[in-house]
Order: structure tokens, then sequence, then C-alpha cells
């Protein structure tokens, strides 16, 4: 990962975010009684939006950036299949955390709100992860559906505890949005170094 391909991946990421926060927001608006007055209040909840969605996508970007070390860690301590098997099973506490743990044991969840979010999350989830071994490789999977769950979820629990459902649909879908992009782009941000062959060098390397 070049200072290139990051600054790439980085304005990319800020804009998913964006707009994603500009068409949630616009969508829960339009449903709701918010009552413009003129071209500068449109223009400065615009404004708001986009703005919000780029702090999301930022928060998105550190979240991103920790699983990546996390990751790079959990490979170097533990075989492959270890680690996969821990990927997995932190992926499944995170999932029950959100859907039962918070409501039965901790008294904090909404109930039926966060059952019907922990079941989105979880099939977007397995679509982002089908999607990324379709691109790249069976190994990929595991690996996208610990990333799209327990760290979405790490990242989406202090909007939960206020427990205002608008406000959670506002932050989510741009933090997944973000999240998912930036898993199933990564592969072609580091295309160039991963298919880079050496010159040859005295018959040592064989095509």
């Amino acid at each position: 990962m070049n200072l290139k391909n990051w600054m790439y991946l980085f304005w990319t990421t800020l804009a998913v975010g964006a707009a994603g926060s500009l068409i949630v927001g616009l969508l829960m608006q339009w449903t709701d009684t918010l009552d413009m007055n003129g071209a500068t209040d449109i223009l400065v909840n615009i404004a708001v939006l986009l703005g919000v969605g780029a702090m999301v996508s930022v928060y998105s970007q550190m979240g991103f950036f920790a699983y990546l070390m996390l990751n790079y860690m959990g490979n170097g301590v533990f075989s492959r299949r270890t680690w996969q098997y821990i990927q997995l099973g932190l992926a499944v506490l995170a999932w029950l955390e959100l859907m039962f743990f918070r409501l039965f044991v901790g008294r904090e969840g909404k109930g039926t709100s966060d059952i019907i979010f922990g079941v989105i999350l979880l099939v977007i989830a397995v679509g982002v992860a089908y999607f990324k071994v379709k691109m790249t490789h069976s190994s990929a999977w595991i690996p996208t559906l610990f990333f799209m769950t327990a760290f979405t979820i790490l990242e989406i629990v202090g909007v939960l505890k206020i427990g205002v459902d608008q406000a959670t649909l506002w932050i989510a879908a741009p933090l997944i949005a973000c999240n998912a992009y930036q898993i199933l782009i990564l592969h072609r941000v580091l295309k160039p170094q991963n298919t880079y062959k050496p010159p040859r060098q005295q018959g040592l390397v064989n095509e």
C-alpha cells in the first residue's frame, strides 16, 4: 500500500460515505415533515448531510486499517485455519451481542429493531463475502464476513446506544457502504504490487 493507492482509497471511500449519507438523509427527510425555507436551507442541509457522510467514511477507514493490522498480526501468530476459526467465532459473538446480549444481558437493546438490523447486516455481510470470493479466492470468505459483521457492529455500537432508529439508519447506511466498498476494492488497489514480477536475473526466475 503506497501513498498513491492510499489516497485513491481515501478519496473514493470519502465519496461513497458522503453519497450514502446524502441519499439516506434526503429519503428520511422526504418521509418526514421537515420544513425547508428557501435555497439557503436546502444547501445548508445538503452540506450537513455530505459532511456527516464524510466523517462517517473517515471513521470507517480507521476501522478498516485497524482490521488490516489485526488480520496481519493474526496471520502471524496463528495458522491460517486457526485464525479463520477465530474470526468466525468473533463474528458470531458480535452478531449475537447485537441481536440478543444487549437486550437480555445488558438491557440496552431495543428488541425488534436490533433483530431487524442484525438480520439485514448479516444478509449484507454474506452478500459482500460472496462477491469478494467471486472476485478473488474462496479464502476471502471468512475474513470478509468477519470484517463486515464484527467491525461494523463495533463501529456502530455508539449510535445504537442512542436508541433512535432514524439516527442508526442515517449513520449505519453510509458506514456499511464504506466498509463494503473498502473490502471489495482492496485487492484492486493492491493489484499492481501483487502482480509484479521481478526481471530475470541469471536464469533464477522462471515464468
